[in-house]
């Protein structure tokens, strides 16, 4: 279990600024946002040259749309994850993070082809990561699927839908991440979710009940990192949250904070 957290959440100016922060602060990794990354590699490299910090995750920063009615769009999102799933090898980060799609349902009705628009979905994001987790293993990188809760997409809440669609998919490439803040609202029990995607878990993300900084709100914590120890999980787990003023005063009671329930 190693701490990390979101680039944008770090004080500093500069990215070198930022990574020296993140190091005194006592992180580990630094997820970085996809969207123009390729143009950001050089400047990446020579910061984390200067640090033990590596880079965790790449988030998102894909175009198009996995579950467009538009081929165009989803052809573009699996390009588009394919070329940042390169450059997450490239600098050695776990994987891509992958949101299937935002928002509510865009595909149109095939019933009784289809028993729902949800079952069309899920058949045509399995043959996508089927092409995606092929990508994935030959770039040495992971495809890391992050259920949201019900207010940001209709389409995966749950880890045990991940799970579902990762076991049906069967590629080494594709696996799945959690988002404390997502399963606060979606998940009747932390624990027992993460029990349940432990064998495919391959990345957490980090933030309290109200999307602030852990130890900020009321979510249980120690509980859930128990099942993460005991089930050997270790990867990154990397806060992406809102951080309060004074920044890196509250970030480093946050990083007290999560040790102590680690």
């Amino acid at each position: 279990m190693k701490l990390a957290i979101q680039e944008n959440l770090l004080p500093g100016r500069t990215l070198a600024e930022k990574l020296a922060a993140a190091e005194r602060l006592g992180f580990e990794g630094v997820e970085f946002w996809g969207h123009g990354i390729r143009a950001r590699m050089k400047e990446i490299k020579d910061a984390l040259s200067t640090v033990r910090v590596k880079v965790s995750t790449i988030c998102s920063g894909y175009r198009g749309d996995l579950l467009s009615p538009s081929r165009e769009e989803r052809e573009t999102a699996v390009r588009d994850i394919g070329d940042l799933l390169a450059a997450a090898a490239e600098l050695g980060a776990v994987g891509v993070i992958v949101v299937p799609t935002f928002g509510g349902p865009k595909l149109p009705d095939l019933s009784p082809l289809y028993a729902s628009v949800w079952e069309l979905e899920r058949a045509l994001l399995v043959a996508e990561l089927k092409e995606l987790g092929k990508r994935a293993v030959d770039a040495g990188s992971y495809v890391l699927l992050e259920p949201l809760n019900r207010y940001e997409t209709h389409f995966l809440n749950r880890l045990e839908q991940a799970v579902s669609i990762v076991e049906e998919v069967g590629s080494p490439g594709v696996a799945v991440m959690a988002d404390f803040f997502h399963m606060n609202i979606e998940e009747a029990s932390v624990p027992e979710a993460l029990r349940l995607a432990l064998k495919h878990l391959k990345h957490v993300h980090l933030a309290d009940s109200n999307r602030w900084l852990p130890g900020f709100g009321h979510t249980d914590f120690r509980e859930p990192f128990r099942v993460l120890k005991e089930g050997g999980y270790a990867y990154y787990m990397a806060m992406e949250c809102h951080v309060p003023e004074p920044r890196e005063e509250n970030l480093a009671k946050s990083v007290r904070y999560l040790r102590s329930m680690m």
